[in-house]
């Protein structure tokens, strides 16, 4: 039986993702001797020490990295802003951000083009209408309606003058003739007397 199990060890036959599962399951504590323990004992003890040394070495040099940022006036502001800068510049050099300005870019000149376009027919759509029998008939009836009132407000005065100059004269008469009239008493002893 002993012959059939080293047999087995011995297959070279690919190991299947269940075998490997198996592999790992395996304790190695029976296969290595006595003095390799020992050796990985000792080994692990030295790589222990080397990652306490490094961190105390870390520590030392982050520690001497601020002494020398705080005499160089270095603050936490400042190497954010610096930080921010460099990735920003790094971002715009890619090429992914170069096709994506240059895209938007070409999209903002299409989107004024086409705003344009509208304002220009837009224009040429109130010209047409301006020129149309139904704007004319609309801008005749407001003439006839200002000379009306040009006519009811100046009175008889057909001078032709602009209108500001109707409401002038109008309002000037109007200042003449509260002039003119009899003032009222305002209290009761002046009716009296």
């Amino acid at each position: 039986m002993e012959a059939q199990q080293a047999q087995g060890l011995l297959e070279t036959q690919p190991l299947h993702e269940t075998d490997e599962e198996t592999v790992v399951d395996v304790d190695f504590t029976s296969i290595i001797s006595e003095e390799e323990k020992e050796e990985l004992k000792i080994e692990l003890a030295k790589l222990e020490d080397e990652i306490s040394t490094l961190r105390q070495v870390l520590v030392a040099k982050e520690k001497h990295l601020a002494e020398l940022k705080q005499k160089l006036g270095i603050s936490l502001m400042n190497e954010l802003k610096q930080n921010f800068s460099k990735s920003w510049h790094d971002m715009q050099t890619t090429s992914a951000y170069k096709k994506t300005h240059e895209t938007l870019s070409h999209a903002g000149q299409k989107a004024t083009a086409a705003i344009s376009n509208v304002g220009t027919a837009i224009s040429k759509r109130f010209g047409d209408m301006r020129n149309s029998p139904t704007f004319k008939s609309f801008e005749e009836k407001v003439e006839t309606t200002v000379t009306s009132l040009k006519t009811k407000v100046g009175g008889t005065n057909h001078s032709g003058g602009s209108f500001e100059d109707v409401l002038s004269s109008a309002a000037h008469a109007s200042a003449q003739s509260s002039i003119a009239s009899p003032q009222l008493p305002e209290n009761k002893e002046e009716l009296q007397c």
